[in-house]
């Protein structure tokens, strides 16, 4: 099976990639934009495996991109939640506009499946009876939310329009190996990477903010489940299932690392929902229980890898 994973250098795309690469039937194409990025997995060797670097903007020759494809994964986002509304008309340019063309390509290229990485921490805004269910009404308070949204709507209007077949995956936090621990994404990762090195961590709000947190080898295999089961729906979430605050993050990092933490709290950001965690009867009526890792081992498998990979 062919299968191109449109930005998967990053976290989610990397950690999935070594995945997918298990099965030597795949042949899989990584695409994305800096080739400093491809090294996580390229340093792995696979042989089924190969690189292609693009732009990945809405200039993009995704026909090219998407050749002979079976299965396209759509991880591609110029944009994060915290950051998002600041530049909205650019914003939806760069990710909608640009899914449209990619969806385009897919028709053209007799594409099997999309599947596309949504937010189930964005999409549903803060309106949301937790645990939120996919019928919740969705309505995001940041441009970030809107375009994921907006992008599942297009792959509704393609496969309405040419049986274009899709999936989405409304993921909650995941967090793990290979996410970067000093970037803006991944709470748990990054109050990890700082507890480790003794420094600062800084905290919006009084902690009370209340997520879903996965950890990454159960978010891979949920979605290769949805991806490649009998799946009855095309929507669904997928996270851990029950809310735990911020405060509780920092107390099982604690007790995870035996250590004390430095917590500078700081204003809360008119971003942050504060409660925000998902219903995932939906899956588990469909593959099973999911039966995810405890935050307090998710924390110490993180912390494993950082202690080797990042001393």
């Amino acid at each position: 099976m062919r299968i191109v994973l449109l930005g998967a250098t990053g976290f989610i795309g990397t950690n999935l990639t070594r995945k997918l690469a298990e099965d030597p039937d795949n042949e899989i194409i990584v695409v994305g934009r800096n080739k400093a990025h491809f090294a996580n997995i390229g340093n792995c060797a696979f042989e089924n495996v190969s690189f292609l670097r693009s732009d990945l903007d809405v200039d993009s020759n995704f026909d090219k991109l998407l050749e002979k494809a079976h299965v396209v994964y759509h991880l591609l986002s110029s944009t994060v939640p915290t950051t998002s509304n600041k530049h909205i008309p650019d914003e939806l340019k760069s990710n909608v506009l640009l899914s449209a063309n990619m969806c385009e390509a897919c028709v053209h290229q007799g594409v099997k499946k999309v599947v596309f990485l949504s937010s189930g921490g964005t999409v549903y805004g803060k309106e949301a009876n937790c645990p939120i269910v996919e019928e919740t009404p969705t309505k995001p308070i940041t441009s970030y939310g809107v375009q994921k949204i907006t992008i599942e709507k297009l792959l509704y209007l393609y496969s309405y329009l040419y049986h274009l077949d899709y999936r989405v995956i409304r993921l909650s936090n995941p967090y793990g190996p290979y996410q970067r621990p000093n970037g803006v994404l991944g709470a748990v990762t990054t109050f990890t990477y700082k507890a480790l090195r003794g420094e600062e961590i800084q905290v919006y709000g009084d902690g009370s903010v209340v997520r879903d947190f996965i950890f990454i080898d159960d978010a891979i295999r949920g979605i290769m489940n949805i991806v490649s089961g009998e799946a009855p729906h095309r929507v669904y979430n997928l996270g851990c299932g029950y809310g735990t605050s911020i405060k509780t993050v920092l107390d099982t990092i604690e007790k995870a690392l035996g250590m004390e933490l430095k917590v500078n709290y700081m204003e809360s950001r008119a971003v942050d929902v504060p409660i925000n965690y998902l219903d995932i009867s939906r899956y588990e009526n469909a593959f099973g229980k999911l039966n995810p890792v405890s935050l307090e081992t998710g924390v110490r498998l993180t912390a494993d890898f950082m202690r080797k990979y990042y001393p």
